[in-house]
């Protein structure tokens, strides 16, 4: 190769689509309480959405089988015969719905599915209407895509959850889809049939108007809570709905990438189309894991969720008993998500005033060493997000510390 010194390389320059659009807020947090931890601070990290539990051994087991069998090759683009009959399998037990192999997509985790989803389908302008607070990935999802995210304010006095008028007044001739995640991350907020009905009632007046419902959370929800996924209340929105779920949460298999969704074949082609030009098939060994969690031993779900549930009510209760912050009791998910307007206007001992969420957050990773996620990050503020998914003495310790932190704050 010639040395040419003379010649200066030019400047990189992102693509379009991506140049307004950053790595997510919760990672950059959790990097930046991993690097403190490696200097010696003694941080405890509430920001990552993933279970402590282990994947379980039936699972595990199932993959080194497949393995040992030599099922390490590719497989279809969008899920093997079997890990579709496992999908469908789960649709009609958990759900009372029936589809057909080409009604559903297996991909690299539940965000691939939703990318392949909007890559397929949004022309530049069509909008997505996104209910707030929300995971943050959707609005960029959206961006990267083409569309518009609209994205709508729901009140915490509703629970965090969209109503019917909002959707109503939100809808255009260029919305394409809207997104409804229950439960919820970052709230724990659950739609209810009943609360379900309204917005669905909405939705088969605008014909133009399809549905993406992001399952993810199904089977953690407390206090005997149903849940319910929309297209089985109603059939009439089945031919534009797209159903997103996976084995990330529930089973605690956020490292093996196995998301999957159900809706139409026309939607589910094109989305094949998308997948074969980016990751192809998902992994063979993660398909075989996926379909023995999926068909296999369901009892320890019941006992995982009663574990978040006793987490759950000592981080709310913890929280409410420091003065300057509310927190409801979330129906599902295991993220609380509480206020912290009372924390507005008081001051740090060093000085400075805390005058958004954010700067409550950084003031409890500094002086508190506890990492949690500012409501900003998720289109709501001042609030701040908790995953109770960590071990109870650590929760407990949180909580100290952050009343202590919370105490040394002057009105």
């Amino acid at each position: 190769m010639l040395d040419r010194p003379d010649v200066a390389a030019a400047p990189f320059r992102p693509a379009a689509r991506i140049a307004d659009i950053g790595v997510s807020e919760i990672l950059q947090i959790g990097a930046r309480a991993a690097a403190m931890r490696r200097e010696g601070h003694d941080v405890i990290i509430l920001g990552a959405g993933e279970p402590d539990f282990d994947t379980p051994d039936t699972v595990k087991d199932a993959a080194l089988r497949a393995m040992q069998r030599g099922e390490t090759r590719y497989t279809a683009l969008d899920g093997s015969p079997a890990m579709k009959e496992a999908v469908q399998e789960k649709f009609r037990r958990d759900n009372g719905l029936d589809f057909s192999a080409g009604e559903i997509s297996v991909a690299s985790g539940a965000k691939q599915v939703i990318f392949n989803a909007f890559m397929a389908t949004l022309n530049p302008g069509d909008e997505v209407i996104v209910p707030t607070p929300y995971w943050t990935s959707y609005a960029d999802i959206i961006r990267i895509a083409g569309g518009v995210p609209v994205l709508v304010a729901c009140d915490a006095g509703n629970g965090f959850r969209l109503t019917a008028g909002q959707l109503e007044r939100a809808i255009t001739p260029a919305t394409r889809w809207l997104m409804l995640n229950s439960p919820s991350n970052p709230t724990g907020a659950a739609y209810s049939e009943a609360d379900y009905r309204p917005l669905l009632d909405v939705l088969v007046k605008h014909p133009h108007v399809w549905l993406l419902a992001d399952d993810i959370y199904e089977h953690i929800v407390y206090d005997g809570f149903r849940f319910v996924t929309p297209v089985a209340l109603e059939p009439a929105l089945r031919e534009r709905t797209l159903t997103v779920n996976g084995v990330s949460k529930a089973y605690a298999m956020t490292g093996w990438r196995i998301g999957y969704g159900a809706g139409p074949a026309a939607l589910i082609k094109a989305m094949a189309v998308v997948q074969s030009q980016s990751t192809s098939n998902p992994s063979s060994i993660s398909q075989a894991a996926a379909i023995e969690a999926l068909t296999g031993p369901q009892d320890y779900l019941d006992e995982r969720r009663d574990s978040f549930r006793v987490r759950r009510d000592l981080v709310v209760d913890g929280l409410n008993a420091i003065d300057g912050i509310d927190c409801p009791r979330p129906q599902g998910a295991f993220y609380t998500f509480a206020s912290c307007a009372g924390m507005l206007g008081r001051t740090t001992p060093q000085g400075r005033k805390i005058e958004t969420d954010g700067d409550f957050c950084a003031y409890l990773l500094d002086e508190a060493k506890v990492a949690v996620v500012p409501g900003s990050a998720f289109g709501a503020s001042p609030f701040f997000r908790i995953s109770y998914a960590t071990s109870q003495d650590e929760l407990r310790e949180a909580l100290a510390r952050i009343a202590v932190a919370c105490a040394a704050l002057a009105a």
